[in-house]
């Protein structure tokens, strides 16, 4: 089933965005089956294989950090950053936080945001960019609420710092 959705990411990938969003709905389909398997077989299967593995979490970094990138809201936190480290950062820090087997080697979220004053407001905008690409990749909800209290829980580390 792996290779499947890494088949279909890799397709997504090559279409414009309307072509990508009905991709979206085979890849949920996709996750839908391997989460039943996984259930069948009386094993609960880590967040990390329900998002679809690596391949689907590289797929919604991107995502999310165009999102960030369209969001004035938040977008000028970024204007000097190397997008590509943020990215494979982003990407190890998700994988690992969700159980996958990467290893986030980045700087704690007080110390990345230290001196930023990232308001309520701010860090808010970046939970409806994040809530915005699930949607796109039509995440069920179950794993959406999961991502999000994930992305929840940094937040006494990353506001007012």
């Amino acid at each position: 089933m792996a290779g499947v959705l890494a088949l279909a990411l890799a397709a997504c990938a090559e279409m414009n965005v309307v072509a990508c969003a009905g991709m979206a709905g085979v890849l949920a389909l996709a996750l839908a089956a391997c989460a039943e398997m996984n259930k069948e077989m009386g094993e609960e299967a880590l967040l990390y294989d329900r998002l679809g593995g690596k391949e689907a979490i590289v797929a919604v970094v991107d995502d999310f950090v165009a999102n960030v990138a369209a969001d004035d809201r938040i977008n000028g936190f970024f204007a000097n950053t190397d997008i590509a480290h943020l990215k494979a950062m982003l990407v190890d820090q998700v994988c690992e936080a969700s159980g996958g087997p990467c290893v986030y080697t980045g700087k704690d979220m007080k110390s990345a945001h230290a001196g930023m004053q990232i308001t309520e407001e701010q860090f808010n905008a970046m939970g409806e960019d994040m809530l915005k690409t699930l949607q796109t990749f039509q995440v069920p909800e179950r794993e959406t609420n999961e991502v999000m209290t994930l992305l929840g829980s940094m937040q006494g580390d990353i506001i007012g710092q």
